[in-house]
């Protein structure tokens, strides 16, 4: 999976959360083996496909993270409405002309060791770490304002105020820069001063995933207390969190959360159904079964509507060399990948319908756009975007107008006469995205197309895509936010998660000989426009033409949108299902658990 960058944490929380309480446990894992008499407190039970790569914010590139439970921004989004919300900000105001913004801190904030969190914490966050260009991360791409990129300014006007400012108007200022979390100065700032034997600073190795997670510092709602490898993390209730209810009870009212990790979705649904879990992402495969037992199992299935998320093929262009020399990709490869006609017959050659009605059985829809359907600017297929539906014959004709052919076996071969054949990435253990795999390479096989299925575990996976080492990928973006500037890393040629063609990274070895194609360009400018431009209606206008543009160059063959049901256990209460994040735990601060 390919991270987009959401535009508020909040946002971020919510669709995390959703994504991660996706599957079950093993029945080796029951809790109830490591669940102790003093430990017999109100928590539920969650699992994610995958481990956390990292519990350094500024490094991790997965969705499958720690840092929706842990950390907290000055604002937040409420889950169901969108609109933005106070967080460790308890207000903010936003200049006539829209170049300023003053956040006014909560009194008596602190981090869950009991350390003030104060206008230092914020002004170290910004300054020191998220503007810093020695540190490298994405998250940073979608701060970068203009044609000259330029980030944000920020100082302190007094105990409690930060006044940010930014050089041109800036649409996604608000959500974007004031969602993203605080960060604890009284223990990461020494680091960002200290610089490695690498030259680097000491940061960036900071909170790896060998951390002892007891020294990870909160401001979220809970804090990590222990962390097995590959098995789970347990999380407490930071007892400095700041929320209150009306009656000024202290919030989360959940003392624990466990958080499992395992691949198999297949588990997943044996652990659910025998009462492991307490939250379950439904399958479609599994729909029909739950829904017959949602009484007897005492748990309620919740619909939201299609993902909020992209699935998709993508092929790797980058057409750069690493330090030594040797290209990322086989230059005869790199040719075919980087020939448009070639992704465009490779996506008439896909029959996602047949997706949707056998793999999702009917409970998915077709996706056409890199911005989600329920999204205000999607741009439909009646008012002019692209779409590449089933047609072997259209995909065959494209192919020869761009010069391969075949040979008497049907095989495709190149104008030189070499066999059309690539190794294609999925990411192991998650059923519906495997089978689409498998079918996508049974549907280039009919065209004469050889693609050779590896499947592999996503922490193996992950690198490969970082390093750009890797020919073709089956992959998943996680749910993105309505703002299509949050997706600016991935589709800005420069961003931290461009992954089909992967620039120079700030603290990475050097590449030689990277190039930006006239279209990744001019997607560029129309992100630098759209996020200058206040008025809603001109910016519609402005993500239209990027869809139309994705579309016709198709660096991404856009896939399915499956529909999202969500299984919750009765004995968790107050639960406010939101369609717009898809999650039953947007606001898990404030829900409550009954004991069994």
């Amino acid at each position: 999976m390919i991270r987009a960058i959401l535009p508020t944490w909040s946002r971020w929380l919510a669709v995390m959360l959703a994504s991660m309480l996706t599957a079950i446990a093993l029945a080796g894992c029951n809790p109830e083996h490591f669940k102790t008499k003093a430990a017999q407190v109100p928590e539920l039970v969650f699992t994610a496909p995958s481990a956390p790569q990292t519990f350094n914010l500024t490094q991790n590139q997965s969705a499958y993270s720690v840092f929706g439970y842990i950390t907290e921004g000055l604002i937040t989004e409420n889950g169901l409405t969108g609109a933005v919300e106070p967080a460790l900000a308890e207000s903010w105001t936003i200049s006539p002309d829209k170049l300023r913004i003053v956040f006014t801190l909560r009194p008596g904030l602190k981090w869950s060791d009991g350390a003030p969190l104060t206008v230092d914490d914020v002004m170290f966050s910004y300054r020191d770490v998220y503007f810093n260009e020695k540190i490298p991360t994405d998250l940073r791409d979608g701060l970068r304002i203009g044609t000259s990129r330029t980030l944000p300014t920020v100082k302190q006007l007094d105990q409690r105020r930060v006044e940010f400012t930014v050089p041109e108007p800036f649409a996604p200022f608000l959500r974007f820069v004031g969602g993203l979390p605080i960060l604890p100065a009284h223990t990461l700032q020494k680091s960002v001063q200290t610089i490695g034997p690498d030259g680097n600073p000491e940061f960036i190795s900071t909170w790896d995933a060998g951390t002892d997670v007891r020294k990870i510092i909160s401001n979220g709602p809970y804090q990590m207390v222990s962390y097995a490898p590959n098995q789970r993390v347990i999380f407490r209730r930071n007892p400095y969190y700041w929320r209150k209810d009306a009656q000024g009870n202290p919030q989360p009212y959940i003392d624990r959360i466990v958080l499992q990790i395992i691949e198999s979705t297949d588990n997943q649904l044996i652990s659910f159904r025998s009462g492991q879990l307490d939250d379950l992402d439904v399958k479609s495969e599994a729909f029909g079964l739950l829904k017959q037992e949602e009484k007897r199992g005492r748990f309620k299935i919740y619909n939201g509507g299609p993902e909020s998320t992209t699935t998709f093929v993508t092929f790797n262009l980058n057409q750069a060399r690493d330090f030594n020399n040797h290209p990322f990709v086989d230059p005869i490869k790199s040719r075919w990948f980087n020939n448009v006609a070639f992704r465009q017959a490779v996506a008439y050659a896909i029959n996602r319908q047949s997706m949707v009605n056998n793999i999702f059985r009917g409970l998915a829809t077709l996706q056409n756009s890199p911005i989600y359907l329920n999204n205000p600017y999607y741009l439909s297929p009646e008012k002019g975007l692209k779409v590449y539906n089933y047609n072997p014959e259209k995909a065959i004709a494209t192919l020869l107008g761009a010069g391969f052919k075949y040979n008497s076996q049907g095989q495709l071969l190149d104008a030189d006469g070499n066999r059309v054949e690539f190794t294609m990435l999925v990411k192991a253990g998650e059923k519906n995205r495997v089978d689409m795999a498998i079918q996508v390479q049974q549907d280039l096989a009919r065209i004469g197309i050889k693609a050779d299925l590896q499947q592999l575990a996503f922490n193996i996976v992950l690198p490969r895509l970082l390093q750009r080492r890797w020919e073709c990928y089956v992959g998943k973006f996680g749910g993105s936010g309505i703002d299509p500037n949050s997706s600016s890393n991935v589709w800005m040629s420069t961003g931290g998660s461009h992954e089909f063609n992967q620039g120079p990274q700030p603290g990475a070895p050097p590449i030689k000989g990277w190039e930006v194609s006239d279209w990744e360009k001019e997607i560029d400018n129309l992100f630098i426009e759209g996020a200058r431009e206040l008025d809603e209606a001109k910016r519609k206008k402005i993500y239209d033409k990027f869809q139309q543009v994705a579309q016709a160059q198709v660096p991404f063959i856009h896939l399915v949108n499956p529909l999202t049901f969500e299984a919750v256990r009765d004995r968790v209460q107050g639960v406010k299902f939101s369609t717009l994040t898809g999650s039953a735990f947007w606001n898990l601060y404030e829900l409550k658990v009954t004991q069994d």
